[in-house]
């Protein structure tokens, strides 16, 4: 236990130190397209909400919690088709909380293989630190006092700064490519004398495809999404089987971090639920911890009436 604290403090300070802002990670990055893609909005044609919680290394004190909350609907503005979107995100990790709110608007352009979204995204990043989070006990049931290190605050401290984000998406009923940047102006944030930070830009590259298996009620739906902020990069692979268009199960692989197990399904006119249990595989996972994940979701295809039986969009 003791080397974990250790770790994760020095991961704490390492962050003020290298001036720098990782995004939250999402196990089901396959049903949350919009929060690193603003050309995801509107893709779908219907109205799209989602809210996602994540506990990454549950059981540990200070572990990372994600909370988000996204909708999006197709649009007609500017005299062409298009898409808005909405995302609210809490992130919490130790003693540094991170709130940020944007909105996003995408061009939307038909092509001979598909739809291309071409978007924008713009919004507010609130970083908070609280300097007097305390180390959680040891294991002779001792805590420690709050960190004297000049470079943390003893209180609770926030900036804002301005945030923006691009994003390409191109889809038809059998594929989605995308590709995208988040924190595209690397806004600064500084407190006061104390050390400075930065949200450093990401990159973004997302595909998948629909594969009808020999049984038509079944469907395999390979996907990846690959992530970089030029210094390091992170890889998911994963692979759901679809049955019936309203149930599916499937296995995820995080490059050295995790494997996860995901499970969902469609209850009734659009409204969903989907699980996913991530086992670690880097060092952490020793300890035994693991990460949960679990997001609800409603989408309403705006030209059908309310007395026709409901298909999701999600599973043309």
């Amino acid at each position: 236990m003791k080397k974990i604290i250790s770790f994760l403090f020095l991961v704490f300070i390492v962050k003020l130190a290298a001036y720098c802002q990782h995004d939250p990670q999402f196990t089901n990055n396959m049903y949350y397209k919009l929060g690193v893609n603003p050309g995801f909005a509107g893709a779908e044609n219907a109205i799209n909400g989602l809210i996602l919680n994540r506990y990454q290394w549950e059981g540990f004190k200070g572990a990372p919690k994600t909370l988000v909350f996204s909708v999006d609907a197709a649009v007609n503005a500017f005299g062409s088709p298009g898409g808005i979107g909405l995302n609210i995100v809490s992130d919490q990790l130790g003693f540094e909380k991170n709130t940020f709110v944007n909105v996003s608007y995408a061009y939307k352009k038909p092509l001979s293989f598909g739809n291309l979204g071409v978007g924008l995204s713009l919004g507010l990043f609130n970083k908070s630190i609280n300097g007097e989070w305390e180390i959680p006990e040891n294991e002779l049931g001792i805590y420690t006092q709050p960190s004297s290190d000049p470079a943390i605050p003893q209180g609770e401290i926030s900036q804002m700064a301005i945030d923006a984000g691009f994003g390409l998406y191109l889809s038809s009923n059998h594929y989605f490519l995308g590709a995208s940047l988040t924190h595209l102006n690397q806004a600064s944030i500084k407190y006061a004398d104390l050390a400075s930070t930065y949200l450093s830009r990401h990159y973004y590259l997302m595909g998948g495809y629909n594969i009808k298996l020999a049984d038509p009620l079944f469907e395999l739906r390979p996907s990846f999404l690959l992530k970089s902020d030029i210094a390091s990069w992170q890889l998911d692979i994963n692979a759901n089987i679809v049955f019936d268009e309203r149930f599916w199960g499937g296995i995820s692989y995080r490059f050295q971090d995790a494997v996860a197990l995901l499970m969902g399904m469609e209850m009734v006119n659009g409204l969903r639920v989907g699980y996913s249990f991530d086992l670690v595989t880097s060092a952490i996972g020793r300890y035994g911890y693991g990460s949960h994940e679990i997001f609800i979701s409603y989408s309403v295809d705006l030209e059908r009436t309310r007395s026709q039986k409901y298909k999701s969009v999600r599973f043309l």
